[in-house]
């Protein structure tokens, strides 16, 4: 067992990795606590449900299902959740377990935050993505049409548990959607993950348990130490958003449809490095390597049909941008990453559309 603390003036808590921990639910979740409402989805608890319900070991608990998919996480699916918390006795003694991908754990986090003024939450997370990202860290959120996660909170878990076998059960696509944010943490922050990921793609691929169980535990380091220094996205913990301020345009502008998050943010990263190229100076070669690596774990969809000035014109609306400046995370070597704003428009629309057009 693997365990990687998280402290933050709001909650200090632990990011626990082993195989079999679903099993052992009940263990970390404080028996003083009412009534558990697990948030999930109808796939998820069809996959993994009899091994949650075992772990929690004759706890009184309450399935939520929510529908799933980035178009349906809006502020009316968390009002319909937690209506159905108080028809099932939800008060401030309850628990959210949000067990689930990235969506499930956003709105199950952003539901705990928001009911009754907070209640705690467990991240139970089941997706790649979901486990290295964005269980960890406390951001809570749902989207608008206007853009993703326009509406949330920080709200710190009581205990973030990964269990990597429940890997086994994704699609390929799916897995490949969390290895591009693996893949983004090398190049902000870690080049021997980065050298795994490039040198070991076969084992990857294949779901070595000891390689996916090293490169899980490389990441949530990574987030549990930026995290650490940084709750609320000041300074250092930009640095996570790399490829994600172009990744997310590509979701809005394709109604969250055609795109899972990982994939959007693959094709951000390859932006973001051609970006950095002309903006910062990356060398051709390192920028060369950054983009062979992201696509040999492809394909992502194509691109076809997406203009690059409607990507360009929607970067305003997104959170991370200040004051009307849009603020990039470009590489200037593999491991280390500048933040930038002021980019002449010509470069960004530039690096925008030479990446559509390899894309289709």
């Amino acid at each position: 067992m693997l365990s990687y603390r998280v402290a933050t003036p709001h909650r200090d808590y632990d990011s626990i990795i082993d195989r079999g921990l679903i099993q052992r639910v009940a263990d970390h979740v404080p028996p003083s606590a009412g009534r558990l409402f697990v948030v999930t989805t109808e796939d998820v608890w069809r996959l993994h449900g009899a091994a949650l319900a075992a772990g929690l070991k004759g706890r009184d608990f309450t399935p939520l299902f929510f529908t799933g998919g980035e178009q349906n996480k809006r502020i009316s699916e968390v009002e319909a959740l937690a209506q159905q918390m108080v028809e099932h006795g939800g008060d401030r003694t309850s628990i959210v377990i949000a067990f689930g991908g990235g969506i499930v754990t956003d709105l199950g986090g952003f539901l705990a935050a928001t009911f009754m003024r907070g209640v705690p939450v467990v991240q139970v997370p089941t997706t790649l993505l979901a486990q290295v990202d964005a269980a960890i860290g406390g951001k809570t959120g749902a989207n608008l049409v206007s853009g993703k996660n326009l509406i949330g909170a920080f709200h710190q878990p009581l205990v973030v548990l990964i269990d990597p076998s429940v890997l086994d059960t994704l699609s390929d696509r799916e897995y490949r959607a969390g290895l591009y944010e693996i893949i983004k943490g090398g190049v902000i922050r870690n080049p021997a993950l980065f050298d795994v990921l490039d040198l070991q793609r076969d084992a990857v691929l294949a779901r070595d348990p000891a390689t996916v169980d090293y490169i899980i535990a490389a990441k949530v380091r990574i987030k549990a130490e930026v995290v650490t220094n940084d709750e609320r996205e000041g300074d250092l913990r930009r640095i996570l958003n790399f490829g994600h301020t172009i990744g997310h345009t590509l979701e809005s502008e394709t109604q969250y449809k055609r795109f899972l998050h990982g994939e959007a943010v693959a094709f951000g990263m390859n932006a973001a490095t051609r970006l950095a190229v002309r903006a910062v100076g990356l060398p051709a070669e390192t920028a060369e390597r950054i983009i062979r690596v992201v696509d040999s774990y492809g394909p992502i969809p194509p691109t076809t049909g997406i203009d690059a000035g409607a990507l360009a014109a929607r970067l305003v609306n997104d959170k991370k941008t200040r004051q009307g400046k849009v603020h990039f995370v470009l590489p200037v070597s593999i491991g280390e990453v500048r933040i930038l704003s002021g980019i002449p428009e010509e470069q960004i629309l530039a690096a925008i559309e030479e990446s559509l057009q390899v894309a289709v």
